[in-house]
């Protein structure tokens, strides 16, 4: 059975434990679950916030369709991918990506293809506010995330 992925962007947090729960809730065939929590940080105490900016339907678009990629690529029972939108502070969950499959191999495959397409191309903004304050600056991609998606071209 093919999975059919849960994907959202949304404001407010979300539970891992009921993400998770809802991936293997009835089922028999899941021999692993692999879930990814990516959290703000405040970068060695220089950030006091950080504000992620998206465009919504083109965001869930993209998410989407990673999301479906993973699922013809890797044999799961179930992906869920929520990604969050607003001011954050450091501690805050901003993203998960939870991977269910009969095998960890694909679980965890799936999370981290997953996490290194939703770095490069989901349409997220983000602007870090410094502790000592003042207005907030754009951050501009980073060429180690670009790299990061070399290794699943092949």
């Amino acid at each position: 059975m093919t999975a059919m992925p849960t994907v959202r962007v949304q404001r407010e947090d979300f539970s891992v434990e009921k993400e998770s729960g809802e991936l293997t809730a009835g089922r028999r065939d899941v021999g692993a679950m692999v879930a990814f929590v990516g959290l703000a940080r405040d970068e060695n105490g220089r950030l006091a916030a950080l504000e992620l900016e998206h465009y919504g339907p083109m965001a869930e678009d993209e998410m989407r369709r990673i999301a479906e990629q993973a699922v013809a690529r890797w044999p799961l029972t179930g992906l869920t991918v929520i990604h969050r939108h607003g001011k954050l502070v450091p501690g805050d969950r901003i993203v998960l990506v939870v991977a269910a499959s009969p095998h960890r191999d694909a679980a965890f495959a799936a999370a981290s293809f997953l996490m290194d397409y939703l770095k490069t191309s989901a349409p997220f903004w983000k602007k870090e506010y410094p502790a000592a304050g003042g207005s907030g600056q754009w951050v501009a991609a980073k060429s180690d995330d670009d790299k990061a998606i070399a290794r699943w071209k092949s």
